[in-house]
């Protein structure tokens, strides 16, 4: 019998439905069903969620069930899960998500093949942005590529025998953040850390009903504060303390700061939230920061963090909803230059910025050689009246293009990094600035392989100054339209085109945009006309490779199927009809499905195409009248004897 190479554990709790929509993909994986196991345990659970999983269990042998009373968090059903788990590796699951079909092999082979302790694999989302973790594969890392920190959820694939070697283990019972605790724990003991980010692994799914354990997050009961300074703790525990703002441990702290403490400062809670409720987590938020975090990591923050932690720390919590209402109007901007098709590729240059609540820029104001943050931003905020210095614009600041498949909630990540830079804007004045060339292959933006058949989203994110945002990429162009001609990729028809709400996206294989709708000007001034079936199309871009793309499409009353071919070297592709149609003769028109003008005419003799027109080549009586002499038959065998007579 094959070993079990992976065992996926699963806690349940009154998980009803969600159980039926999770087991499908983790009964279905490309690993053969012999060499992995799905262990669920049960935690006391009142609906009929065991009942449920019972019936999973008897259809699948691969299955395990396990119960334990009721402990009120994942904590305890997960350690029982491992357990009884007998893989290689062990994978966590959540009751509510989904694994991709090919995930658990695809793991646990980068796993094996890099002797890793840990493999944390691509996540898509209903919930939160993309993570630049998971921009490219890695095969072996440590501790010290803080990006990990990134992603402290314990859906990821452990070595069984590390986890038992180092007694990792969830804390039990109403424990919030106790994935961090595990997470951060497996972090630091593991020797290889292996990233797997050309595939989608994990779904992390949003609940119809808006279930999740955050939503005790600061009961005192959970211990939210206490335990955020046992995992600080864990942090100083297994990393060297120092002043450096760039030192590992100040590093890693800064996640915990920025997102476990500062964020009590910051949009939205702090506008969201009532405000005596608030200044209670404001005044715990400050002591915890005072007293766990070395100044170091505050001072390593860029310029409106730094400016929130001050205000954080001084207990000013007027002074940081003034400073909150402020960041909140700040708008990204994207300004995109004439896209075009280069080897099968979409380009354009393209620039990111950031816009106050007014419309103005973000600016930065030069004063005795220093750099202050926009004083228009931050009129009225306490300790800001000689201004806010900031001594590295650059400071943690980065900006990069994602491409979003809206079907599968998939985040792709296009060639190519784009370059920050101070901007001028005159009188002392500069703006920062993110810059660079927009690629998309979609042939090759998935991971490596083409898009799936479907439309795609053009995001970007920024992170400047201290203010991060996500921002669509649009153009001045009117919505609903192209965004340029549609190209051959692949054998497959994409189209570039803005969106109702101007965005930039891709359709690719035609899911909802038609190729007509793109082409119609285009083809309406097309006065081509080439003797046998094939015809080019202006405007149509083209892949170098040679290979067709198939269009249905309509000559006369027929239906039939056309090629669209490459043309080598050129901007246009060739529309290439069948050779013979079952049609009488005449001049047909060649029409695309929902498509009322045609993309070119067929004239057809004896069943043969003679020829491809361009619907602008029936323009011009004479030359017309010419062709309808050429076409009759008695013309052209009066040609035909004179042409022998001559000889």
């Amino acid at each position: 019998m094959p070993r079990v190479k992976v065992s996926v554990i699963v806690p349940v709790y009154n998980t009803g439905k969600y159980i039926d929509e999770c087991a499908p993909s983790l009964l279905g994986q490309s690993l053969p069903a012999d060499e992995y196991e799905v262990v669920y345990v049960d935690d006391g659970s009142t609906d009929d969620t065991l009942s449920r999983l019972e019936t999973i269990a008897a259809g699948a042998p691969n299955v395990q069930v396990h119960t334990q009373p009721n402990s009120g968090w994942p904590g305890a059903p997960r350690n029982l899960g491992m357990r009884h788990a007998q893989g290689e590796y062990i994978q966590f699951v959540d009751h509510d998500d989904t694994l991709g079909p090919e995930a658990l092999e695809r793991l646990y082979e980068h796993a094996k093949r890099n002797e890793a302790d840990v493999v944390l694999g691509k996540m898509s989302s209903t919930m939160v942005r993309p993570r630049r973790l998971f921009r490219h594969t890695v095969d072996a890392c440590t501790i010290e590529n803080d990006e990990l920190m990134q992603s402290m959820s314990p859906h990821k694939m452990f070595r069984r025998a590390f986890v038992e070697e180092h007694g990792l283990r969830f804390p039990e019972g109403p424990w919030i953040l106790e994935d961090l605790a595990f997470v951060s724990a497996a972090y630091l003991a593991a020797e290889r850390i292996a990233i797997l980010a050309d595939y989608p692994v994990y779904y992390w799914m949003k609940r119809d009903d808006g279930g999740n354990n955050t939503q005790h997050r600061f009961n005192p009961r959970h211990g939210f504060w206490s335990n955020t300074r046992t995992i600080i703790g864990q942090f100083k525990d297994g990393t060297p303390a120092s002043g450096d703002i760039d030192a590992l441990q100040n590093r890693l702290l800064h996640r915990l700061y920025h997102v476990e403490v500062l964020s009590r400062a910051r949009e939205p809670e702090i506008l969201r939230e009532d405000p005596a409720e608030q200044r209670q987590r404001f005044a715990a938020a400050r002591e915890v920061a005072l007293e766990e975090f070395p100044a170091a990591v505050r001072q390593g923050l860029p310029a409106v963090s730094r400016l929130r932690a001050e205000l954080l720390e001084a207990g000013d919590f007027d002074g940081a909803v003034t400073l909150a209402e402020r960041i909140r109007e700040i708008k990204p901007r994207s300004e995109i230059g004439d896209l075009r098709w280069e080897d099968g590729r979409l380009v354009a240059d393209i620039t990111l910025d950031l816009l106050r609540g007014d419309g103005e820029p973000l600016a930065l104001v030069e004063r005795d050689e220093k750099w202050y943050l926009d004083p228009e931003l931050l009129a009225g905020v306490p300790g800001t009246e000689d201004g806010w210095e900031v001594p590295d614009p650059f400071r943690l600041a980065y900006a990069e293009l994602v491409v979003k498949d809206r079907d599968r909630e998939d985040w792709w990540y296009p060639e190519g990094d784009l370059a920050l830079r101070l901007r001028p804007l005159g009188e002392g004045r500069s703006q920062l600035i993110a810059t660079g060339r927009l690629t998309l292959d979609p042939e090759r933006l998935a991971g490596g392989r083409p898009l799936e058949r479907g439309v795609h989203d053009v995001w970007a994110f920024v992170q400047l100054l201290g203010v991060d945002r996500m921002v669509r990429v649009t153009g001045d162009a009117t919505p609903g339209t192209p965004a340029t001609g549609p190209a051959l990729t692949g054998g497959r028809l994409t189209l570039p085109y803005w969106t109702g709400s101007g965005q930039l996206a891709l359709d690719v294989d035609q899911r909802q945009r038609k190729l007509g709708q793109d082409i119609a000007p285009a083809t309406a001034t097309n006065s081509e006309r080439i003797e046998g079936s094939s015809l080019p199309l202006p405007y149509v871009s083209a892949t170098p490779d040679g290979t067709p793309a198939q269009v249905k499409v309509t000559v006369g009353t027929l239906g039939t199927t056309a090629e669209l071919l490459p043309a080598p070297h050129t901007t246009t592709a060739q529309l290439r009809l069948p050779a013979r149609l079952k049609l009488p003769d005449g001049r047909h028109p060649v029409t695309l499905p929902k498509t009322a003008h045609p993309l070119a005419y067929a004239v057809v003799r004896d069943g043969t195409v003679l020829r491809v027109e361009g619907p602008a080549y029936e323009s011009g009586g004479g030359r017309r009248f010419l062709d309808t002499l050429a076409d009759n038959r008695q013309v052209r065998r009066v040609r035909g004897r004179l042409g022998r007579n001559s000889r």
